[in-house]
């Protein structure tokens, strides 16, 4: 086991990347220097862990699960912790989506960046943040695991804010850096708060132990809701389910290769790798796991309708995002962790390949990002559009790719342990999201140009973005055939989920789902989505091609309803007047009038005037004229000789 004992290396690699950038990258001054020592870091990073891959694949399945210890972190009283990496199947998956795809935008960003005067600091960022990310994959413990967590959320803003001195739609990046600061610190507390009791009930944060004991041991089902609903919420803020997705929209202020790798790829499934990591403690608390569901359901369909009409190219990625994470929750919801899982590993590499298909695109249109100002863009960008049709394609759902397939086993899934209108809203959703897609496409590569001609001159994107967005849109064609459905692929069964099996073993038996239904019904519903998949894409092209009257009509006739998408149901005009407000204006009556002013400094200046007063009357007592003193002294002995007189 040579490689996997060297795992640490493929977290440490990132971090010697972020230190070499960020503190010699403004001498080193070279962007190639710059980029390729980036890049390498998490290149080399990517081949030790497929070495762990290949090696772990190699050991029997009972000793597929490894401890790399590093040191002890600290020790306080029971609580041992322990700075060890936990390599697992689970682990190991996500470590190869992180330094794979990672990898690539890397690359990808030495093109897109090229020329920007932060461009060391933003190599430096990028490096930082897969150095938490792979903290928070491979940490054996939850301690580890938050640290990681922590770092991603710092990495988030230092990458949102990274143009801190331009501004987007809601004010500057730097403001839509702090509102996912924020949002996401909101989302921690209830992160640490089951940590807390985790300690508490269980005596230990190791998940080893913790998950040993919570299978084994009786507990109330009280707590385990309890600890469950507490790491629920740290999910939603990581991952933007509602009510704490209002952040990620807005991170698209930040450069686009950050929205890639942060806000598609890696960072944003960290909310459902934590749930899925802790399947067990899930899976004894089915109340909240209804919840996890419907949430994940609710926060599918919202954003969904949303992404319907927006029109900057990065936001309908952004909603399309949040409508995603939203299936990965609703499979871990009705107990498909590996389903849930399986959709983390191929959304990363179609929506990678969109926003950096977004990202092409915008670099070619010389920062226009607003898509009814695009339009035949097909014949300067094909090879843009080649691969962002092939990521369009599979986010779609459409047969032979890899969308289809993780999509697939959500929706069969969500139908046979959550019921009929699980489904129902799931393929609806699925709808929405072809239908949207497409009239991104059409509005994008087909039809006539809207831009000025004069100004704007579309061009192909370099050899160093293209060849990312090969690899992935390979990636995203041939990425779905490691989780084939029983019944097209025999005795041999889905190898991604045999692959996770081990992990999720102890909350499949807890939860003891018994699927009843047929394997017609299993095709039957397959049918029905492919074909719900191609006819919401041919409308969408039919509309957003030939009859775009269609679509004006439609938003004049239901002015309200698309008014209301538009403006994304003014969710952040809600919490401006119920929440933000709310707090600004308390803080500045009763924390700052009263509190600060009133109560802190006024017993500070209080006492400063009593003391002043007091000092004041006694000053007078030192007159400086010595017959004064004389006589206060000879007062002072007729008093003491009087005292001695009388008590003799």
């Amino acid at each position: 086991m040579v490689i996997i004992n060297l795992i640490y290396f493929a977290v440490l690699l990132p971090l010697v990347g972020f230190l070499i950038n960020g503190l010699l990258g403004r001498k080193i001054n070279n962007e190639k220097v710059i980029g390729w020592i980036g890049s390498s870091a998490i290149g080399i990073s990517f081949l030790i862990v497929l070495g762990a891959f290949i090696q772990t694949l190699g050991l029997p399945v009972e000793e597929r699960s490894n401890t790399v210890q590093l040191f002890q972190w600290f020790k306080l009283g029971s609580l041992d912790i322990k700075y060890a990496f936990l390599v697992d199947q689970l682990s190991l998956t996500m470590s190869l989506i992180v330094t794979g795809v990672g990898f690539l935008i890397h690359v990808y960003s030495i093109g897109y960046m090229h020329g920007d005067k932060g461009f060391w600091r933003f190599f430096s960022y990028m490096n930082l943040f897969i150095f938490a990310m792979m903290n928070l994959v491979l940490g054996d413990n939850f301690l580890v695991l938050f640290l990681g967590w922590e770092g991603v959320g710092l990495c988030s803003y230092l990458l949102i804010g990274f143009w801190y001195d331009r501004k987007f739609e809601k004010g500057t990046t730097a403001q839509a850096a702090k509102k996912a600061f924020v949002v996401n610190r909101i989302g921690d507390f209830g992160f640490l708060l089951g940590m807390f009791l985790i300690y508490i009930t269980f005596d230990s944060l190791n998940f080893k132990e913790v998950f040993f004991k919570a299978a084994a041991f009786p507990v109330s089902s009280a707590t385990f809701s309890l600890i469950a609903i507490f790491l629920f919420i740290g999910a939603t803020g990581k991952s933007a389910q509602i009510p704490l997705f209002i952040w990620l929209p807005d991170a698209m202020a930040g450069p686009t290769p950050v929205s890639a790798l942060i806000h598609a790829a890696t960072m944003v499934t960290a909310g459902v790798y934590m749930v899925s990591r802790a399947s067990i403690l899930f899976a004894l608390a089915p109340n909240v796991m209804l919840i996890v569901a419907v949430i994940g359901l609710l926060t599918a369909f919202m954003a969904a309708t949303i992404g319907l009409v927006q029109n900057d190219i990065k936001k309908v990625l952004a909603y399309s995002t949040v409508s995603q994470l939203g299936y990965m929750f609703l499979a871990a919801g009705v107990g498909a962790f590996s389903a849930s899982i399986f959709h983390v590993m191929t959304h990363a590499f179609f929506k990678a390949l969109l926003f950096l298909g977004a990202g092409s695109i915008i670099h070619g249109m010389q920062d226009e990002q607003n898509i009814q100002h695009y339009g035949g863009l097909k014949k300067y960008m094909p090879k843009t559009y080649a691969t962002f049709l092939i990521a369009a394609l599979a986010i779609s759902g459409v047969p032979g790719l890899s969308g289809f397939f993780s999509k697939d086993e959500i929706l069969w899934n969500a139908y046979a342990n959550g019921g009929f209108i699980f489904w129902l809203i799931g393929i609806l959703t699925a709808m929405m999201t072809a239908f949207y897609m497409f009239r991104l496409v059409s509005l994008t590569f087909y039809g006539k140009e809207k831009f000025d001609q004069h100004h704007v001159h579309p061009h192909e994107s370099p050899a160093i973005m293209i060849v990312p967005l090969a690899i992935l849109a390979f990636l995203s064609v041939i990425g779905g055939y490691i989780g084939l459905p029983k019944f097209i692929s025999g005795e041999q069964g889905n190898l991604f989920e045999r692959w996770l099996e081990p992990i999720y073993a102890p909350a499949q038996a807890k939860l003891a789902l018994y699927n009843s239904h047929s394997q017609f019904e299993e095709i039957l519903l397959m049918v029905i989505s492919i074909v719900a998949a191609l006819s919401a894409i041919y409308f969408a092209l039919y509309i957003y091609t030939r009859k775009i009257s269609v679509a004006d009509k439609f938003s004049s006739i239901f002015k309200n309803l698309y008014n209301l998408l538009l403006n994304k149901y003014y969710v952040d005009e809600i919490y401006e007047a119920a929440i933000v407000k709310p707090i600004q204006k308390g803080s500045e009556k009763i924390l700052w009038k009263f509190f600060d002013v009133s109560i802190i400094d006024g017993t500070v200046n209080g006492i400063a005037k009593l003391i002043d007063k007091f000092s004041g009357t006694a000053r007078k007592i030192q007159t400086g004229i010595v017959q004064s003193y004389a006589i206060v002294m000879l007062v002072g002995i007729a008093i003491v000789l009087f005292w001695i007189i009388m008590n003799l």
